[in-house]
């Protein structure tokens, strides 16, 4: 299980948090998901033989965020 901390520009509220947490928690191998808006950070732990972090990444940017 590998975690990470990603920055993530462009939330603004509770809505983008949802939006985030949602799709990158549906992912295959993704196995806790946290936003916290007032850092603009995305915390996570997943299983790196299942998903991908360009996966991960293409998810956060589907949902109209960007990775920095």
């Amino acid at each position: 299980m590998k975690e990470i901390t990603l920055d993530v520009r462009g939330m603004s509220c509770g809505h983008c948090v949802n939006a985030i947490e949602g799709s990158v928690g549906e992912l295959q191998g993704v196995r806790h998901v946290k936003v916290d808006l007032q850092k603009a950070q995305l915390s996570l732990s997943y299983d790196e033989s299942a998903v991908s972090l360009s996966e991960i990444q293409e998810a956060i940017e589907d949902q109209g965020y960007e990775v920095a």
